[in-house]
């Protein structure tokens, strides 16, 4: 998102506001299977799809965790430097210890858990919310924004990567172990007080996630486009440009809430993770080795040199194309009256999710074409 504001201005606006309305709609379904079912969307794959569809769809699920941490990792580690001057691999160790301890919540409850990572996401906001009102909004421009369009091969990666850390396929397949087990409804009614009860969250959690990106795109926006600034496409270099430009309480507040997102999203994603692996294979191994095997390419990425921030955007170009893999049998099991029952899509919800997934797919392959061949 910062990204995209510094090197584009508004132009990527409605990528923000489109990726937002179909994530609302695929977590919506994936909350559905778990209500539905009492399953989670692995665990279902596994049931109704061959052996060998299961194996492929279980081992892209795992490159897309490896994809998830190292996002988290990074993201973390850059904070820590930029507010405390820790070295990279240094930042990415500690943010790992407290995704551990955020997990280690899962074991009081989920209310704990819960309200560890909405607390997070709190500081996100307000970090965000308040950096972007502090250097204004330019409307007009804005609502140019909003109109879609593309400049170049550059601007596609940078929406592709904005797609895929909007709907974030891992958690289309935490989403539905989430409801699966939370509340049991004992008839219909109850399941469909429920399923309107999920709606209203994924709405509300979603909106303030598209509020949070779209800030982080107008903050960038308007303090760096078109400006002759060295480095602000980076999270570094748009650290020190917020600190020049801005002054030093919207730097930090920056910095606090990229802090907060590499915490809250390391702890999401390694749960996410279990469940993948549980789902799939119907195997648990222990949670410092699910740890280690996802976060190493993080390290190693810090370890070696890789610019940080390239290495972020490329990190949700690889959850993008991981998109797919998970909503297509998601559409699949949720159209299906003898998976679903009486929570079955409606035809117009299937259409519309075929809709996502065909745009998500093109999306993917425009990137491709424009980046792999001549001309």
């Amino acid at each position: 998102n910062v990204s995209a504001g510094a090197e584009f201005g508004y132009l990527l606006a409605w990528v923000i506001v489109t990726a937002n309305l179909m994530a609302m709609l695929i977590q919506s379904l994936s909350g559905k299977v778990g209500l539905a079912t009492g399953r989670n969307l692995p665990e279902l794959c596994r049931e109704h799809f061959p052996r060998p569809v299961t194996r492929g769809l279980w081992v892209q699920a795992e490159l897309v965790a490896m994809a998830t941490d190292l996002a988290e990792v990074i993201g973390g580690a850059i904070a820590l430097n930029l507010l405390f001057g820790l070295p990279l691999l240094t930042g990415g160790a500690i943010t790992a210890v407290v995704a551990f301890a955020l997990l280690a919540l899962q074991g009081k409850g989920y209310r704990p858990f819960e309200l560890a990572i909405a607390g997070l996401l709190g500081v996100i906001a307000l970090g965000f919310v308040f950096s972007t009102l502090r250097a204004g909004v330019d409307g007009r421009e804005l609502a140019a924004g909003l109109v879609p369009s593309f400049a170049g091969v550059d601007s596609v990666l940078l929406a592709t990567g904005i797609l895929g850390a909007t709907v974030m396929p891992h958690v289309i397949y935490l989403h539905s172990a989430l409801t699966q087990d939370r509340i049991r409804p004992v008839d219909a009614v109850e399941k469909r007080v429920l399923l309107r009860s999920q709606r209203a969250d994924v709405v509300l959690a979603m909106g303030l996630a598209g509020l949070v990106n779209l800030a982080m795109l107008v903050l960038a926006a308007r303090l760096f486009a078109d400006r002759d600034l060295d480095g602000v496409d980076t999270l570094e270099g748009a650290h020190a440009a917020l600190d020049a430009v801005a002054g030093a309480p919207v730097a930090f507040a920056f910095a606090i809430a990229l802090l907060a997102s590499g915490f809250a999203s390391s702890g999401v994603g390694t749960y996410a993770g279990q469940v993948v692996m549980q789902g799939f294979l119907q195997r648990r191994i222990p949670l410092t080795l699910r740890r280690a095997i996802t976060m190493a390419p993080a390290l190693v990425v810090l370890a070696i040199g890789v610019d940080p921030t390239r290495a972020l955007v490329i990190s949700q170009v690889v959850l993008s194309f991981g998109i797919p893999f998970a909503l297509v049998p998601l559409v699949l099991l949720t159209r299906r009256p003898d998976v679903m029952g009486e929570l079955v899509n409606r035809r117009i919800t299937t259409a519309a999710a075929w809709v996502v997934a065909g745009l998500v797919i093109a999306l993917n392959a425009f990137l491709l074409a424009g980046t792999f061949l001549p001309g």
